[in-house]
């Protein structure tokens, strides 16, 4: 079973991304900051973080450029979900490192779908 942490702060949204995913079949841990959830990535060592943008502590921009400045965990796959709506926001999240980029709100078989999607690419990859 894949790992996914989820990394938000706002405790509605932690709770429904954590509950799709659960009926999607992954096992889900959470951070509700930024600081949090890089922490959850050295000690739980997920397959995939989904990750907010807009965060107290560490925002996601901060976080994604830490994991991809560490030899260890660089090829994590990421994936964006956030309020932020721009085209500059999208482009600066996918060129910081992010594998996908939704927007909230967001559809529940769409997250899924590009959960599994993200996955399927980072496992034909070689670290």
């Amino acid at each position: 079973m894949k790992k996914i942490l989820v990394v938000d702060d706002e405790k509605d949204v932690l709770d429904l991304v954590r509950r799709v995913l659960i009926r999607g079949g992954f096992e889900v841990i959470t951070a509700s900051d930024g600081k949090e959830g890089l922490a959850k990535v050295y000690s739980e060592a997920p397959d995939l973080m989904i990750l907010d943008i807009n965060m107290p502590v560490m925002d996601g921009w901060q976080v994604c450029r830490k994991i991809r400045g560490d030899p260890l965990y660089k090829h994590l796959p990421i994936i964006m979900l956030t309020v932020r709506r721009t085209k500059t926001d999208q482009l600066k999240g996918l060129d910081i490192g992010g594998d996908e980029y939704i927007t909230k709100p967001f559809s529940p078989t769409e997250l899924i779908a590009r959960v599994k999607t993200v996955l399927q690419r980072a496992s034909g990859k070689s670290s």
